[in-house]
């Protein structure tokens, strides 16, 4: 049976930066309660239930989230890391389960190695960085050396003894396979087997990431090139053609249907090998207001069917690479959210358990 990992978002606590740059006290939670609903049957605001508005530097918060995952077959979370330049942000959750040794879950960690800015996608206008993205070989080295300590976790996830790293921007990297090596030097001087570095292809989906030397490639969803106007903010005629088809009054937001997205991600589907990647939901209204991305009509007989083409995709991979990865566990402030929610309950979560049930 493959290994189920999702992705899991560790920004609900308050920190330092984000009270600087949002606001004292923000959290993700702060843009996901202010969401309103901007046409018909559109389902905002999304709110929690069984998990409430947590908190993740209280332990009691990251138990209930492992006991839910666990009852529903999910194998580890794939948290991601934010390392800028020597900087870690978000880290209170991660130190904590690293000291306490709690809870037991297997995790790993995925690089979210783009530069934050006001704009909530990852494009940035030099002017409204935040925290820059800077790369050296000096650099790549203080960072193998901090996560070493993670890959010797005994609840680390490995891939043939090896560390799984997933890298969300490879094309980013300066000199990819010169940061491969002194990651290899750093761990084997600490007695720990290079890291399975994995590239994730969201926003490079048609060049071929075994070329710059990674061991693996993610098939990352959102599937940013199958979605017309996706990076395009501000009103579009096209926009408002594709809007009005559905009913809806508006030139600036970006609004397909569910299936729709399903279906084209299956045509569209790459050639390469990579691990499947399944999306649960995708609706940014928390964060972008009139420039949001919305899947419309979310149904959970369409996302099973995702889960089951991804359990196909990977059964005769070898038996240490049959690993499945749902995003997310909990990005709330995108509508992409397997913690449950008012509208849908434990339907998405019940839904992993029929597929991957052991």
């Amino acid at each position: 049976m493959p290994k189920v990992l999702a992705i899991n978002l560790p920004q609900f606590h308050p920190f330092p930066e984000n009270d600087e740059w949002w606001g004292k006290g923000f959290t993700e939670w702060t843009n996901v309660t202010s969401a309103q609903k901007l046409f018909k049957n559109h389902y905002q605001p999304q709110l929690p239930t069984d998990l409430g508005f947590y908190d993740l530097r209280l332990p009691e918060t990251r138990q209930a989230q492992v006991d839910l995952a666990k009852e529903y077959n999910i194998d580890g979370f794939c948290y991601y890391h934010y390392w800028f330049h020597g900087k870690r942000l978000m880290h209170e959750p991660i130190d904590a389960i690293l000291k306490d040794k709690k809870p037991d879950f297997p995790f790993c960690y995925f690089w979210a190695n783009e530069s934050w800015s006001r704009r909530w996608e990852g494009i940035e206008a030099e002017a409204n960085i935040l925290a820059a993205q800077i790369y050296s070989p000096e650099d790549d080295r203080a960072h193998a050396e901090w996560l070493v300590e993670s890959f010797k976790d005994p609840r680390y996830i490995k891939v043939g003894n090896r560390p799984l790293f997933l890298i969300y921007k490879p094309y980013d990297l300066p000199n990819p396979q010169q940061t491969f090596s002194i990651f290899e030097e750093v761990c084997k001087a600490h007695g720990v087997e290079k890291p399975y570095f994995v590239a994730s292809n969201s926003h490079d989906a048609d060049r071929n990431p075994y070329d710059l030397g990674f061991d693996m490639a993610i098939h990352f969803q959102a599937r940013h090139n199958v979605l017309s106007e996706f990076w395009i903010d501000g009103p579009t005629p096209k926009k408002f053609i594709r809007n009005l088809l559905q009913g809806i009054w508006s030139t600036s937001l970006k609004i397909y249907d569910y299936k729709q997205y399903k279906d084209r991600v299956k045509l569209h589907k790459i050639k390469y090998k990579g691990f499947p990647c399944v999306l649960v939901g995708f609706d940014n209204t928390a964060r972008k207001k009139s420039n949001a991305i919305v899947l419309r009509n979310q149904n959970v007989e369409d996302f099973k069917d995702s889960l089951i083409d991804a359990k196909n995709d990977v059964k005769d991979f070898p038996e240490d690479e049959q690993i499945v990865f749902i995003n997310a566990w909990n990005e709330w402030a995108e509508g992409n959210h397997l913690e449950p929610c008012q509208k849908f309950g434990r339907k998405f979560l019940e839904a992993v358990k029929d597929v991957f049930g052991k």
